[in-house]
């Protein structure tokens, strides 16, 4: 079988790989170039020099890489974006240059074309050869979680910018031969809300060699004290909604019997005003901002965390913390998607006070600490190495070329809404 040319465009510079979506797409492209059945062009914007700071790490994804300037999206600009017809989001990716080197690209041939996100669709011209889309969440969901949990003003507008959101999801998914999504939850929710025809699945991965094992911390939690360890970005919403959960509901309850245990939030630009009410709470809790390798910080806890309440798609935490010998605990929507199973894998907790008692007995219990982590460690290496999930992969990439429009395995199809 001769090698395709396959055109990879993302809407956002894929490194560092500091959040979710970059980490899944990045170690997906990494392992299909390895295979040597594709010829990757990866298209994205770029900040000023990233290209040539991370040049190693995009050579390792892609065989070549063509990018455009990167706009700052700041406060103003997505405010002077919100009467826009598109979702903010989806508005502030758009760039006439890029999407000009885009078609250019096309035009010298192209196999396939794999958009990255509903977001890269603006990039891309009106007429396609056969394409797919990796959707890593359900778009329109994670506004509708917010507009849920917010009040006032923000409620309006997470509610007005969600409407925004599904009619563009909707036209812009039915635009790819194959839809390609992060769990079968995830397909089944795109198919019946927008009548998808096909909608492939490939499942969530982690490094398993990067991850590996790691021993407690010498600093055995006692009676009193245990730390509690979170990571994501902190500039995501979702997180920072995750986060405050457990700050004002959650660990009053466990320092009303735990008053020395301690909890570590990993993850770039924690909002001062959540510092800030930590410290004035007079919680042991510490921020760590920006950090090279998560593993150092994961390694310090006893207990890993997912106190998420809003958010679509597949925590890759969650199984990084798996990975890494650590027993979890995590709200159903945190852990939503993936192949584990509450009480087996992990503790399960949605309420303040039980997601407070489960990482109480996780605490408190050094044995049923281990027996978690070793069952979940089990359970990544059985089904969720990168290598597995990019060769799902390629098999939908090389299904969609042969015969675009039908992908036969791990397909959901619904002949209900059939462009």
């Amino acid at each position: 079988m001769s090698t395709k040319k396959l055109l990879f465009v993302s809407p956002r510079f894929l490194f560092p790989l500091d959040q979710g979506g970059r980490i899944r797409t990045v170690n997906i492209l990494r392992h299909l170039k390895s295979r040597e059945k594709f010829e990757i062009v990866l298209a994205s914007p770029a900040p000023c020099g990233a290209a040539a700071r991370y040049a190693d790490e995009i050579a390792r994804a892609c065989h070549r890489f063509i990018s455009w300037p990167e706009s700052a999206v700041g406060t103003l600009r997505k405010a002077l974006l919100l009467p826009h017809a598109l979702p903010v989001t989806v508005a502030a990716d758009r760039s006439t240059t890029g999407a000009a080197r885009i078609a250019d690209e096309i035009g010298r041939g192209i196999d396939l074309v794999l958009a990255d996100f509903p977001h890269a669709v603006p990039l891309l011209p009106a007429q396609l050869p056969p394409a797919a889309i990796f959707t890593h969440n359900v778009e329109a969901e994670i506004f509708e979680r917010h507009a849920t949990t917010a009040a006032g003003l923000r409620r309006r507008i997470w509610h007005d910018q969600g409407k925004k959101m599904r009619r563009f999801e909707g036209a812009a998914l039915r635009r790819f031969d194959t839809v390609i999504a992060v769990s079968k939850r995830d397909a089944d929710a795109l198919s019946t809300r927008y009548g998808l025809p096909r909608v492939a699945v490939i499942d969530t991965g982690v490094d398993l060699d990067f991850f590996s094992v790691t021993p407690e911390p010498p600093d055995n939690p006692g009676e009193a004290g245990g730390m509690a360890v979170f990571s994501g970005a902190m500039d995501s919403r979702s997180n920072i909604d995750g986060v405050r959960f457990l700050l004002r509901e959650v660990w009053p309850l466990v320092v009303r019997q735990r008053p020395e245990a301690r909890a570590l939030i990993v993850g770039r630009n924690p909002p001062a005003d959540l510092v800030n009410e930590a410290v004035a709470r007079g919680y042991a809790w510490e921020f760590t901002g920006y950090v090279e390798d998560v593993r150092t910080h994961t390694a310090r806890g006893h207990v890993f965390v997912i106190p998420l309440r809003v958010g679509s798609g597949t925590r890759i935490k969650a199984f990084e913390a798996m990975a890494a010998g650590r027993a979890v605990v995590s709200t159903a929507l945190g852990i939503e998607g993936l192949d584990v199973e509450p009480g087996t894998h992990f503790l399960q907790a949605d309420q303040p006070l039980d997601f407070a008692e489960a990482m109480l007995r996780l605490l408190n219990d050094g044995a049923l600490r281990r027996k978690f982590a070793t069952a979940a460690r089990a359970r990544v290496e059985e089904r969720f190495s990168w290598g597995r999930v990019a060769r799902q992969f390629e098999d939908i990439l090389f299904a969609t070329i042969q015969r675009p429009g039908r992908v036969e395995d791990r397909v959901f199809d619904r002949k209900a809404g059939r462009p």
